[in-house]
């Protein structure tokens, strides 16, 4: 598959969109989905989603109808098997610790950005412990200004309760998604 897959895109579309619905569907969790219409599948934007729980990434993988990269921390990409699937989705790790990596890792993703790629980050950089959303760290709107692209903004709520973070134990519920209407970054400066 990634020798016929060059941008990751099957591996996305065909492995991680279907484990997620699995995986979901398996534990119980339900998602409703709003604002659908504000996502374009051809045009290439930056989505940024609050944190709450590792179902954030089932959900996004299996409702959000684009076709997008992760951003994620380089931590998990040494995970067994899950680290291999993303490399191979084309996903892009990013090295909290190391200014110049995570600078390296934002070039990156404009480059794929201006090649037609969507990208999707948590611009908190962490699950939140308690539901609020917590301060955005400046990557994510660093790259929107780089690309040029628009950022959308996507509400996700009650998976901290499906699985809170510290916790193994997954419980049934309904997830919420609310996709926002797209902010275009024209006009805005790179400070």
């Amino acid at each position: 598959l990634s020798m016929l897959d060059k941008r990751g895109n099957l591996a996305h579309l065909y492995a991680a969109v279907p484990w997620a619905k699995i995986v979901l569907w398996v534990c119980g969790a339900r998602v409703k989905v709003k604002g659908q219409e504000n996502v374009d599948r051809y045009e290439p934007r930056i989505y940024l989603s609050n944190h709450q729980s590792y179902f954030d990434i089932f959900t996004l993988l299996a409702h959000l109808p684009a076709d997008f990269k992760f951003i994620l921390k380089q931590e998990l990409m040494r995970i067994p098997l899950f680290g291999f699937a993303m490399k191979r989705a084309r996903y892009i790790a990013i090295d909290r610790e190391e200014p110049r990596k995570a600078v390296k890792s934002i070039n990156e993703a404009a480059s794929k950005i201006n090649e037609g790629a969507s990208m999707l980050i948590f611009p908190e950089g962490t699950r939140s412990e308690d539901g609020k959303l917590q301060p955005f760290k400046t990557g994510g709107f660093r790259l929107a200004l780089k690309a040029g692209c628009d950022v959308v903004p996507v509400a996700i709520t009650n998976s901290r309760n499906i699985v809170p973070k510290g916790s193994l134990k997954i419980n049934r519920g309904t997830i919420a998604m609310n996709i926002g209407k797209p902010i275009s970054v024209k006009g805005y400066a790179k400070k």
